[in-house]
């Protein structure tokens, strides 16, 4: 009897389904993405870009890191009575000694209404502010305030580093934590990843309170890394405040040789602009320890007899220092100068760039001739034929690397914290001053002159030469420009 041969078939598995449910969720990704960043069109491009790039797999960045912002700390009724009081004690202390002189800060309806109406703190009066552009002489001026201090110290800085710098401020609070004097610090949980732990165990055997604002795990699984705190404070005995660029390393003071000289901009105050520097770092500090200081021993009365008005700009992931600038550019009718390490427009500050040129304002701007981010360096570029072609005049700082961040619009300038860039205007805590001061902004202006002196000009019938290798990592930078 013959066995009977039965034939195998093979079955054949086709891919299509799986294909068909990949396409279904990279379309779900992408609605998904364009609903929630409708409001930024050209993060939400950029989003896209990515799933196509590493599809599927490319929501996971954005789900950890494109969550907006949201406040962990809810403040109680009670909490919130205090803080208002606190708030409003302020504001009444403030407009009492600016009585009669706000109308004369700013003859732009616009720009005046402005400060007014949408910046949350308010003028200043009595204020004396000096201005530094040597690294070495504002970390000595910093150093001579802090070891002078008699009640409390209180800093707050993106970066902090375990270097010859950092650990000579680090032994100068010990020793005035040691003296009795409060000390408390705040540093950001990404800025300072570098931080060794030994650094922070000294100061708190010492008697310093330490708080990191979103230690990146906390921050990772709260989505929220890319919200960080680039601010730079320093307040002493609540008289003297100190704000701008410079953060706590070495490089600073010019000795990374990879950048060389550090030109920086910092300012140290006395008078009643010095109230909202304090205001600003003990809201800052709630936020990340949740105690809130409202003792009136951190708001003394002003004594300083300072001629100098100043409106200190304290911004967040609120676009509140997006807002500000694009009115001061659109307000300007003489001059606009720009300083910026970082130059990444948002399409609002770009058009008003262009209109203001276009309208006979002389606008220049400088940016670093030697890069820190060649992404982002190239991403800057990316901008310059287009605002060139309009009548911009840009400069390559050439003597070593600038950091500095200054705008001035006419008669007015601010300059602080804030990066003319996209992540400073949408994501990253910042805290800026308005300077109405006839002899500040004339200083600041003269540095710009300065600096001008040492920078090259971009020439556009060169800049359009460049080659074709250049324009693809431009372009690419570009696209890519929401995540800087």
């Amino acid at each position: 009897m013959n066995d009977l041969v039965h034939p195998t078939f093979e079955r054949e598995i086709t891919p299509l389904p799986w294909i068909i449910l990949a396409f279904l969720v990279l379309i779900i990704q992408i609605i998904a993405i364009i609903i929630t960043e409708y409001r930024r069109p050209d993060k939400a491009a950029a989003w896209i870009m990515i799933l196509f790039m590493i599809p599927l797999i490319g929501f996971l960045p954005y789900y950890f890191i494109a969550k907006r912002y949201t406040r962990h700390h809810i403040l109680s009724q009670n909490e919130y009575s205090q803080r208002e009081s606190f708030k409003a004690d302020l504001i009444y202390r403030c407009n009492q000694r600016i009585h009669g002189l706000a109308d004369t800060v700013s003859r732009n309806s616009k720009l005046h209404n402005l400060l007014q109406n949408k910046l949350t703190l308010p003028l200043t009066a009595c204020n004396e502010t000096t201005v530094y552009t040597e690294t070495e002489v504002a970390f000595k001026a910093m150093l001579e305030s802090i070891a002078a201090a008699k009640h409390h110290i209180h800093m707050e800085f993106y970066i902090i580093r375990d270097d010859e710098l950092g650990t000579q401020i680090k032994q100068l609070l010990i020793q005035k934590a040691q003296e009795g004097v409060k000390v408390r610090l705040l540093y950001d949980g990404i800025g300072s990843r570098r931080l060794g732990k030994a650094f922070l165990e000294q100061l708190q055997e010492a008697g310093v309170e330490i708080g990191c604002f979103s230690p990146p795990l906390t921050a990772f699984f709260q989505r929220q890394l890319n919200y960080r705190n680039h601010r730079k404070i320093v307040v002493v005995d609540g008289k003297t405040g100190f704000l701008g660029g410079l953060n706590i390393g070495d490089e600073y003071l010019g000795k990374d040789p990879s950048f060389g000289y550090w030109r920086d901009t910092h300012f140290s105050m006395k008078g009643d602009a010095v109230l909202w520097i304090q205001y600003t770092f003990l809201t800052d500090w709630y936020m990340v320890k949740g105690q809130l200081l409202t003792d009136s021993t951190y708001i003394p009365v002003q004594d300083n007899q300072g001629r100098e008005i100043i409106q200190i700009v304290k911004s967040g992931p609120d676009e509140t220092i997006l807002e500000l600038i694009f009115t001061l550019i659109i307000s300007a009718k003489q001059r606009i100068y720009i300083e910026t390490p970082y130059f990444i427009p948002d399409p609002g500050v770009l058009l008003a760039i262009k209109t203001a040129v276009m309208g006979g304002v002389d606008v220049r701007i400088i940016i670093p001739g030697t890069p820190d981010k060649k992404l982002v360096y190239y991403c800057s570029l990316s901008y310059v034929q287009e605002l060139l072609q309009a009548g911009v005049r840009f400069y390559c700082y050439q003597k070593g690397f600038l950091h500095a961040k200054v705008l001035i619009s006419d008669d007015l300038a601010c300059s602080g914290s804030t990066n003319m860039d996209l992540r400073s205007f949408c994501d990253q805590f910042e805290l800026n001053a308005i300077f109405f001061d006839r002899k500040t902004v004339n200083r600041l202006a003269d540095d710009f002159f300065a600096d001008l002196s040492v920078s090259n000009e971009i020439v556009q019938s060169e800049f359009e030469k460049q080659p074709a290798l250049q324009k693809i990592k431009e372009v690419f930078a570009r696209l890519l420009s929401p995540f800087f």
